[in-house]
């Protein structure tokens, strides 16, 4: 049953990226706000030639940049917790909108889900509460993710 939910969950949750290349239905203008407010004391959004996109001193969170159709956990010079190391490498994790916004509105219980496992912990204790911020963040990344 596990592994149905996963590989269904992984087609569900890869296609939205893949579609036509449109992957975020918020609004990137208030999402670089909330960004501004609810992201930034822990997140950068810096590009591959080191170019600051986003944020101010972040160094908590991993680097945002290409998040959009990125497996989680997987950010290179970031010391990852294991749930989101075990979701993305081993459980196939994609981040797309649904994914996104799901885990930055409560990663805790986002991980305890998608891993089926009531011990699984997120190094990312803050939360977005409001489901259509979250959407306006991830749509605010994806503006700022390459071509």
């Amino acid at each position: 049953m596990k592994h149905t939910l996963i590989a269904a969950l992984s087609l569900m949750l890869a296609s939205p990226v893949m579609a036509g290349g449109h992957a975020a239905t918020g609004d990137a203008v208030a999402g670089e706000a909330v960004f501004g407010k609810q992201c930034v004391a822990c997140h950068l959004v810096v590009n591959g030639d080191g170019e600051k996109l986003a944020g101010r001193n972040g160094k908590s969170g991993p680097n945002l940049y290409n998040i959009a159709g990125a497996g989680a956990g997987m950010v290179e010079d970031y010391n990852y917790g294991k749930s989101i190391v075990t979701a993305g490498a081993e459980n196939g994790l994609i981040w797309n909108e649904e994914t996104f916004v799901a885990y930055v509105q409560d990663p805790k219980s986002f991980l305890r889900t998608f891993l089926d496992d009531k011990k699984a912990r997120a190094k990312m204790s803050y939360k977005v509460r409001d489901e259509e911020d979250a959407r306006n963040v991830y749509a605010y990344l994806f503006s700022l993710s390459a071509e």
